[in-house]
């Protein structure tokens, strides 16, 4: 088949797992056309230099211009982020529709596949092709949440959880199939809906979980040297990523910044004891599958980052924070060893689970079929449905 894939380029999480289902869907033989933005492109398109071309098994890479949000102080700076995407908003149209006349020209594809990205979404409603929606996104829509995740101070639902829940509604409504990568699974309340487990990179799948005393500190807010101070008061070795590695005497020794290295990250996280970080998914379903215990801290205003966060304390696989205070930061480390007997009830799987689904959706499309409502193959909501009936001995 021809395959359309886009995918969103705000953050680096949403590139690193479509490069996991690019691969397979190359290694099946599909013609693939990937449209991308912001720092997602130049990573998808180097590790894809050389399947660059036409035919059965390879993949174009091409670069769209879409939205991206300011960050200040830890949390989206909203006013700054609305200037910055008018202020590109003209040139970025004019990309756009050349990019689209190409594709229309050019390639023609069968199906469409969209990592919340509204391009290739748009293109697909568009000219009637079948749109397969993969992200974690769909989470806060397509399914039933308890009162206890998603309330705020008033006892009703937040009011950034209801924002959330109506834009990611709003983002790729009607889609072939939603297959939504998570690691806590609530009730499904929508049809064309699949629950599939967190999908990881060939590195986190060849980790090996080794605990050892370190904390694995990782930082996107590089101006946040308040955290540095909190950090040298603690009886344990830090290693800090995202701030640089210009080194304070004053900190200590046993704080350490280090320079980004993506092998030496993923060491340092199968060999830690604990990892803090924002509310950010992918991470956070990478130390869920291997085990880490960890403290988020979502961005500000970010409701899908404190809903996963609020699921992982749920779940009891680590904490969340609203702010990283030092009371927040011993608090966790006090109850390190309970989180660590939590991850231990979560059962570790690699990426077949999701192969097997996406695949039956694009035979599916391939056959003319009408949308199935459920998939055939196994996954993560059938899994906790079977669990849930023989606990109660149906």
């Amino acid at each position: 088949m021809r395959i359309l894939y886009g995918v969103v380029g705000e953050g680096m999480g949403h590139a690193t797992r479509s490069r996991v289902v690019l691969e397979h869907l190359l290694a099946q033989g599909h013609e693939l056309h990937v449209v991308v933005s912001g720092r997602a492109f130049g990573f998808l398109r180097q590790a894809f230099a050389a399947r660059a071309g036409d035919g059965p098994g390879t993949v174009d890479v091409q670069e769209i211009v879409g939205l991206h949000l300011v960050y200040e102080g830890g949390a989206v700076d909203k006013s700054e982020s609305l200037w910055s995407n008018l202020g590109q908003a003209p040139e970025g149209i004019q990309h756009n529709l050349q990019v689209y006349e190409q594709v229309v020209g050019s390639f023609q594809p069968d199906a469409v596949v969209s990592d919340f990205e509204s391009w290739a979404y748009l293109f697909g409603r568009a000219h009637d092709i079948p749109v397969v929606s993969i992200d974690n996104m769909q989470v806060i829509n397509r399914c039933r949440h308890d009162l206890d995740v998603v309330t705020g101070p008033s006892g009703l639902p937040a009011l950034d959880f209801r924002l959330a829940k109506l834009s990611v509604k709003v983002k790729l409504p009607g889609a072939f199939h939603y297959l939504v990568s998570t690691f806590f699974t609530p009730p499904v309340r929508k049809p064309r809906t699949t629950l599939v487990p967190p999908i990881l990179r060939p590195e986190i799948l060849a980790a090996r979980r080794e605990p050892g005393a370190h904390l694995l500190v990782y930082q996107t807010a590089s101006t946040n040297r308040a955290l540095l101070q909190t950090l040298s008061r603690l009886p344990m070795e830090c290693r800090v990523y995202g701030m640089g590695t210009e080194r304070d005497p004053g900190l200590g020794d046993h704080v350490r910044l280090c320079a980004f290295s993506q092998q030496g990250f993923v060491d340092d996280l199968r060999t830690a004891r604990a990892v803090v970080a924002g509310g950010g998914y992918s991470l956070m379903g990478e130390a869920v599958h291997l085990g880490v215990p960890m403290l988020s801290v979502p961005l500000k205003s970010q409701f899908e980052q404190e809903l996963n966060a609020r699921y992982l304390a749920r779940l009891g696989y680590g904490a969340w924070a609203p702010e990283l205070t030092e009371a927040a930061l011993r608090d966790f480390l006090a109850r390190v060893d309970e989180h660590a007997a939590a991850l231990r009830g979560w059962t570790p799987r690699d990426n077949r689970m999701l192969f097997a689904c996406l695949d039956e959706v694009l035979a599916r499309v391939d056959a003319g079929e009408a949308p199935p409502e459920a998939l055939s193959a196994e996954n993560l909501g059938d899994i906790v449905s079977a669990r849930t009936a023989q606990a109660l001995g149906e």
